[in-house]
């Protein structure tokens, strides 16, 4: 039986921890804001610190907001690659940097340590059914051996390369969020322009080749203008700018034009909204 650290315990991280301990494995969870570990009760062992949560681990696991947040967690004096075992696994789930993954991949080898980054997609409802998609970049062998693993996590598990293909993996599907989730809510400003029942739109839209995830998830609490956050707008902006930054000599005119929609929402202080409040971008028009 593996024994399982897990570090971020938010909106994604604390169903998926659950997941892994429902399934029986002994899971110990940290969390910088500690109430928030805390919180997910008696199924699991809740530490204050990295070096007690990860110490005895097999596989440590991580998802926390943004790179900078990941590269504190391991390679910061106190962080994971100072004090997993020899041995052992770490796999960051963060939508985070392919540089920085290729860079912990190699900080971790030289600890005897394996590195997988493992980004996924599917939102809230994604990490609390357990049916997320997962792309893993690093080495296939060590993959292997914690699919199982992944699995109770996620329906869709691809193997995508080498260590940083995950996160190039994540970031490219990323860009395809960016252009449905503006073109849902522009179509919806369009209808509304035009007088159009918004709800009678998404069924037109949902029930044809036009319809996408965003539409038939996001485009209902558009209508309704939940901006509950299932992926946070900051996080996206976060995920958009890093594609732009990792694009190398291609151009990504679609991704930036809607980074640019959200950044000034960011502006209008959208930070922890819900991604579907970019209606509100097209609607204030």
């Amino acid at each position: 039986m593996k024994k399982i650290a897990w570090i971020g315990t938010g909106v994604m991280g604390k169903p998926m921890a659950l997941h892994l301990a429902k399934a029986g494995y002994d899971v110990s969870v940290y969390n910088r804001t500690y109430s928030k570990a805390v919180a997910l009760g008696d199924e699991v062992k809740v530490f204050d610190n990295i070096k007690d949560t990860v110490k005895d681990a097999d596989v440590v696991f991580s998802i926390v907001g943004f790179p900078s947040d990941v590269k504190d967690i391991y390679l910061s004096e106190d962080g994971v690659l100072e004090h997993a075992k020899t041995g052992s696994i770490v796999i960051d789930m963060t939508t985070s940097s392919p540089t920085l993954a290729i860079e912990i991949f190699r900080a971790a080898q030289q600890k005897g340590i394996y590195s997988l980054d493992a980004p996924v997609t599917g939102g809230d409802l994604g990490a609390i059914n357990g049916t997320l998609s997962i792309m893993v970049g690093g080495e296939e062998k060590i993959y292997q051996e914690v699919v199982e693993l992944l699995e109770y996590l996620g329906n869709t598990i691809t193997f995508m390369g080498p260590a940083g293909n995950g996160q190039h993996a994540k970031l490219a599907n990323q860009i395809c969020i960016a252009g449905a989730i503006a073109s849902t809510a522009e179509a919806l400003s369009y209808a509304k322009s035009h007088k159009i029942d918004l709800d009678l739109m998404l069924r037109v839209i949902n029930n044809g080749s036009a319809a996408s995830w965003q539409s038939q998830n996001n485009g209902p609490k558009m209508v309704i203008h939940d901006k509950t956050p299932g992926f946070y707008i900051k996080h996206f902006i976060k995920d958009l700018r890093l594609g732009q930054q990792e694009k190398k000599h291609i151009d990504l005119p679609v991704s930036k034009l809607v980074l640019e929609e959200f950044e000034s929402l960011q502006n209008e202080g959208y930070d922890d909204f819900g991604t579907q409040a970019i209606i509100d971008y097209y609607f204030k028009q």
